[in-house]
């Protein structure tokens, strides 16, 4: 009898639970909404699907503490065969993220019953796309980033169009599906020119082979990096490769729109910034001319187009793109400082974006599809305190002193003079200028004119988790202007891995 030949073990990767705990939390939250809405056909749960992810936010925040005190008792390190990286930069993006969705979901409260959508299906689809920007800013694989911004993008593809009575609703779930296909498409054709390059997708081994190894043939791996950063370019919304956010920035439910420019921005970024710093570290020569084209186009179109349009969520989609031209220019010093300040700049434009998106959403039309600027003439003669909200937050994205606005943009520009990128800092500080002025034509509307015919007639009444997303927002971005330093040196600690 012939004796079997003995079956070798497969080695398997240890698996840190802490390392995917916040993940694992989102996760959870949205299956339990899944499951009871599965169960309980016919009766009304947006209310407990509410309580369900307010409770795996919280599970989830409470992880990434746990996960902060560990990086700063033993430091960075890599989890699950180095596929996940836990240090300070995932714990900040990823707290950003988690802020993100808890005020886009406060914003929701309100908007979906007014709407009537589909609440449990909305908030665990939000879940899921949060659970992808969590992963995203741990990836520590490019494999793992492509499978972030798949699970973050789909749920976001279905939520844009999520308002099925809308044609632009439909229109930008449509758009928004087509334009990720392809990029997402171009960003894995890339992480295969990287692979065959490098012999490798890990960043930190892709890193080390480059350090170590002299390309005699840089056309693939040039080739593989110019095809990620457009992967990357289209989720942070960077000129030439955000044609998509007006148009889908302008049909989505207002909440997600807000939901989209915030916590999509962030994971973007943190793709974007993990890639560029951990794996391409030793090319920076090669890509900071490339980031210095994506962020003088993105500054310059996004102010320039803001300022001929009448609709409001379009303009602050414009501004959306403006604003991820400051957060370029920290990228593009290629500096500690440089990362630093672009992850203060994502925190701060978290709050104003989202708050001032809330107050869109409450001076809108019934059905949200009338954004038209003619709806603010006169709106402090009829709700001062929401108009001055809104001013307040205008003024901050466009860096008012003594705004959260103000010291992220300080952050960024002193990043580039310390970096000797004057030309960089010009176009930023021009930028600055023009966009002042779109944004200073909204608060000459609401103080300056008298009611028009679109304005409101009836008293807009602020709900109470509108009202929070609006004292939070505008708190924040208050305390940000006049005691950045904790914030501050909290990017400064989020550093990367190596």
């Amino acid at each position: 009898m012939i004796a079997a030949a003995p079956v070798e073990r497969i080695a398997t990767p240890a698996i840190d639970w802490i390392a995917m705990a916040p993940e694992l939390a989102l996760v959870g939250a949205a299956a339990v909404i899944v499951m009871l809405k599965a169960i309980l056909r016919r009766r009304r749960l947006y209310t407990p699907s509410l309580a369900v992810a307010g409770v795996g936010l919280a599970v989830a925040g409470a992880f990434l503490g746990v996960q902060w005190n560990r990086v700063d008792d033993h430091g960075p390190y890599q989890a699950i065969a180095g596929m996940v990286a836990i240090d300070g930069f995932a714990v900040f993006l990823g707290a950003v993220v988690l802020i993100a969705t808890f005020l886009a979901l406060l914003m929701s409260v309100r908007y979906v019953p007014t709407v009537r959508l589909d609440g449990p299906e909305y908030v665990a689809l939000l879940l899921f796309s949060a659970t992808g920007m969590l992963t995203m800013a741990s990836a520590n694989d490019l494999i793992v980033v492509f499978l972030s911004l798949e699970i973050l993008s789909l749920p976001l593809y279905m939520l844009s169009a999520f308002d099925r009575r809308r044609d632009r609703s439909l229109e930008a779930g449509l758009k928004y599906f087509l334009l990720g296909a392809f990029s997402s498409a171009i960003f894995l054709y890339g992480i295969a020119l990287v692979y065959g390059a490098t012999g490798s997708t890990g960043l930190v081994d892709i890193a080390g082979f480059l350090a170590s190894t002299t390309l005699l043939h840089e056309g693939t791996f040039l080739v593989g990096l110019v095809l990620i950063l457009v992967g990357l370019g289209f989720k942070i919304a960077a000129v030439p490769f955000h044609t998509w956010t007006p148009d889908v920035y302008e049909g989505a439910p207002t909440p997600i729109t807000a939901f989209m420019a915030s916590a999509t921005k962030a994971a973007g970024f943190a793709g974007l910034l993990r890639v560029l710093f951990t794996a391409f570290s030793s090319y920076h020569v090669e890509w900071q001319p490339a980031i210095f084209a994506l962020a003088a186009l993105s500054l310059v179109l996004g102010a320039g187009a803001a300022i001929v349009q009448r609709d409001v969520k379009r303009m602050l989609a414009y501004s959306s793109i403006t604003h991820a031209g400051y957060v370029l220019i920290g990228l593009q010093a290629a500096t500690e400082r440089g990362l630093s300040a672009s992850l203060f700049y994502l925190l701060v434009y978290t709050f104003m974006v989202v708050g001032s998106f809330a107050v869109v959403s409450l001076v809108t039309a019934p059905g949200d599809d009338d954004h038209d600027l003619d709806r603010y003439r006169g709106l402090a003669a009829r709700q001062p305190v929401l108009a001055g909200v809104f001013a307040f937050l205008l003024f901050a994205q466009a860096g008012v002193p003594f705004t959260g606005g103000f010291v992220a943009k300080l952050a960024v520009f002193s990043a580039a003079a310390d970096a000797h990128s004057y030309a960089m800092l010009l176009v930023g500080v021009l930028a600055a200028a023009v966009a002042a002025y779109f944004y200073l034509r909204v608060v000459v509307l609401m103080f300056m004119t008298e009611p028009g015919e679109k304005s409101p007639t009836a008293r807009i009444r602020v709900d109470v988790a509108s009202g929070l997303v609006l004292l939070g927002t505008v708190g924040v971005t208050l305390f940000l202007g006049f005691v950045p330093g904790s914030f501050l040196h909290f990017a400064r600690d989020a550093t990367l891995l190596f």
